[in-house]
């Protein structure tokens, strides 16, 4: 069985990776194996699923559903271009600094979908290469990303596992690499696209003659949506003195957003991504058949063996593996198949020491830069890309997230070595 465990995960990560078949279907099919085949039981699988944060990922999902229709979002990435001027410098580290904000506490696919169409009129507008714009755009998503709890899949995974780690820690203990790492990496990839980004003052005046608040102000429910939205991000920097869960914040905000500014229900619903929620589901199930049956154990003392026990070992191991495989594969079912491992590693009678926890966040949200299938932002921004005939061939990502991946990591292991081992 632990043979059999092993290896429906591993040809299940191979098919996502190659991107054969959607990843939802794979990850259903592997979780149906798991069962049927007997490497756990229902009970079991069911147990294995973190409902947690599958629940913030619904919440979270649902009140950015609602915001969106009211042209909040829209509005704020017209006036950065309008802030521009046509300026290529400023035009570049104001769209990596909007998505980074969205990215951190939207969510970086989410930040991705919102601002790629709009980047897209600004560069038909100012007649320059969408793909530069939106590649440092997603690559400032996911660094984005990494500062808070909601900002990439894989910190909403090990925020709602481990309990000890509130909001206020992620934002105390990542925002800071995030930012010197986001304001490295845009000047960087400006260097490299400065001679595609020369615009024509002429077309810059076009973007300062639109109106930006135009949708905002046909949409309705505006006031009360931003308010939820802006309450419920204040709710997740006080739930730990409120005694409140992550999650619970994220479903009480959606239901109140529901009360007060939706008035199709289903129509709200229809803007879960329901798809990503069963992946997570079916990848969940994988993961407890591979504890069911020892792999993830054996995983942890291979690593252990490998540090020698060393705490700065093991830190860093965890860094540059979880960005290695979440390169290769998709820092999610990466992060899932980690985080029983880094939990296996902690000494049970020692105190808790978060370090480990940040070097797997790390690893997996910067490591979401390298390939093209690395992180859902990822995929997402090369598909619209893709459909509005600016393809990105994997090699060109790669020759420009790898990089940036590596920029990364160096900076987090020279964070890691001086604030938190």
């Amino acid at each position: 069985m632990t043979l059999l465990a092993g290896g429906i995960f591993a040809v299940a990560l191979a098919v996502i990776a190659l991107e054969w078949v959607h990843r939802t279907k794979v990850a259903l099919v592997g979780a149906g194996l798991m069962v049927v085949l007997g490497v756990l039981t229902l009970d079991r699988a069911v147990e294995a699923v973190d409902w947690g944060t599958l629940g913030l990922l619904v919440g979270m999902m649902v009140i950015v559903g609602l915001t969106e229709r009211t042209g909040v979002f829209t509005y704020l990435a017209l006036r950065v271009a309008q802030l521009s001027h046509g300026s290529p410098f400023r035009l570049v580290f104001l769209l990596a600094l909007v998505t980074g904000v969205l990215s951190a506490f939207l969510d970086n696919l989410t930040a991705i979908l919102l601002v790629v169409p709009i980047t897209l009129l600004i560069a038909d507008v100012l007649r320059v290469p969408p793909i530069p714009l939106v590649l440092v755009e997603v690559l400032a998503s996911n660094i984005g990303g990494t500062a808070t709890l909601i900002g990439d899949p894989p910190n909403i995974m090990i925020g709602v596992h481990v309990a000890e780690l509130s909001f206020l820690d992620f934002i105390v203990n990542l925002a800071p690499v995030a930012i010197v790492t986001l304001a490295v990496v845009t000047l960087l990839l400006y260097l490299v696209y400065r001679p595609q980004l020369r615009s024509d003052p002429a077309r810059a005046a076009e973007i300062e003659r639109l109106d930006a608040a135009r949708d905002m102000r046909e949409a309705p429910y505006v006031k009360r949506s931003l308010a939820v939205l802006i309450g419920t991000i204040v709710a997740f920097f006080l739930h730990a003195p409120l005694h409140l869960e992550p999650p619970v914040v994220a479903l009480a905000g959606a239901t109140v957003l529901l009360v007060v500014a939706a008035d199709d229900v289903e129509d709200a619903l229809e803007r879960v991504e329901w798809s990503t929620i069963f992946f997570f589901l079916g990848l969940f199930v994988m993961v407890g058949g591979l504890e069911e049956r020892g792999i993830i154990e054996e995983v942890a003392e291979f690593v252990a063996d490998v540090t020698g026990g060393s705490r700065t070992g093991e830190a860093l191991a965890i860094l540059w593996g979880a960005a290695g495989g979440s390169a290769l594969v998709d820092n999610i079912p990466f992060t899932a198949a980690m985080i029983p491992v880094v939990d296996q590693l902690a000494p049970p009678d020692e105190p808790f020491d978060d370090a480990n926890w940040w070097a797997l966040a790390l690893g997996a949200c910067f490591g979401g830069n390298a390939t093209m299938i690395a992180a859902a932002a990822n995929v997402a921004a090369t598909g619209v890309l893709e459909r509005t005939g600016n393809p990105v061939s994997f090699v060109r990502f790669l020759a420009v997230g790898l990089p940036v991946t590596l920029v990364s990591l160096t900076i987090a292991t020279a964070y890691l070595l001086l604030f938190q081992l």
